[in-house]
């Protein structure tokens, strides 16, 4: 049975502990909102797990920094994104993933607009690709680089190192532009 408690910690505030009975060790994570959570194994202690959790508080000030400096950042990156309607969102996305798929040569069967809570987009085995109606938001050129990313999976279905080859061969500086696009981090957008 797995079980949770909210125990609050000196300088770290309230930290959910949650007993496991698949966890073989103690961990920590740091979500997306700065609160702290510890995973406790079956053999595990609460006590244990507050030793742990002392012996780890320096990472733990890290990844929270880290996770505030991200969230400003997220925000001030939001406030420069235009707002978009679903219909143009809709309208615009697939005005430009047919344009980009008759410049490069691309075929795809279908495209979906959604508002999706996990992705900027997918391409099904039978090409039909999905699209995250937010990607209307973002600068041109990142919306670009997921409409061709999503376009170069109708020709390679995976992530490995022919489709970073293949996906070169039409946007520069891929890794760039994915490292920008972490930045706009979708659960929070």
């Amino acid at each position: 049975m797995e079980e949770t408690r909210i125990i609050n910690i000196p300088a770290m505030g309230d930290v959910r502990m949650r007993k496991s009975r698949r966890a073989t060790r103690f961990s920590i994570s740091v979500t997306n909102t700065g609160d702290v959570r510890v995973t406790i194994p079956r053999r595990g202690t609460i006590g244990q797990a507050k030793v742990f959790l002392h012996e780890k508080s320096d990472w733990v000030a890290r990844h929270r920094e880290k996770v505030c400096r991200l969230s400003l950042r997220h925000k001030e990156l939001i406030a420069q994104c235009k707002p978009v309607s679903r219909d143009e969102a809709a309208m615009l996305l697939r005005e430009r993933l047919d344009h980009l798929a008759r410049e490069y040569g691309f075929a795809f069967n279908k495209v979906s607009i959604r508002n999706q809570k996990t992705r900027w987009g997918s391409c099904s085995g039978q090409n039909n690709i999905s699209l995250n109606e937010k990607l209307a938001r973002l600068p041109r050129r990142l919306m670009d680089y997921v409409l061709l990313h999503e376009l170069v999976h109708t020709r390679v279905k995976n992530h490995g190192e022919g489709f970073w080859r293949e996906l070169a061969k039409y946007i520069e500086d891929v890794r760039a532009l994915r490292r920008e696009l972490r930045e706009y981090r979708l659960g929070l957008f």
